[in-house]
């Protein structure tokens, strides 16, 4: 099924001088159908869910440093997720049941760091951040995998 990800301010890379407003992300199973004004995607994909975040919706980031520490690996891979992270740096996937944790979870494995963006049929990876930094959503691949209540 196909969603829009809407947000009020949508960045298509981090650093994003014009940002798009009242704008969303069609995001078609795991890859990015398309971005722009959410009007204009309602009316292009009448049928989509429609997801509204109250923060800046944009792409995932990359984790560029040691994985979290916490008691199991899975939970060390969802902190990641919790900071709006859909990608980690393979060197620090140290063991076998990490790296394994990183795969069930959909993170990326990288071997050098890239530039976090959204882009039509890339890989849907986004993160909602409110206005005091803090992730308040992360999707993966297309899955919804952390929403802060």
């Amino acid at each position: 099924m196909l969603t829009l990800h809407a947000a009020p301010v949508v960045r298509v890379t981090p650093g994003d001088a014009a940002p798009l407003h009242d704008a969303a992300v069609a995001v078609d199973g795991d890859r990015i159908a398309a971005i722009g004004p959410l009007a204009e995607l309602r009316e292009t994909y009448p049928r989509a869910r429609v997801r509204e975040w109250p923060g800046e919706l944009g792409p995932a980031l990359v984790h560029e440093g040691p994985v979290p520490d916490a008691p199991s690996p899975r939970e060390r891979i969802h902190a990641l997720l919790r900071r709006g992270a859909t990608a980690v740096l393979a060197h620090h996937l140290g063991d076998a049941e990490l790296r394994a944790a990183a795969h069930r979870g959909g993170i990326a494995v990288l071997d050098r760091p890239r530039p976090p963006a959204l882009a039509p049929a890339g890989r849907a990876d986004l993160a909602v951040f409110d206005a005091d930094g803090a992730c308040l959503a992360t999707v993966v691949a297309g899955r919804l995998v952390h929403r802060r209540r």
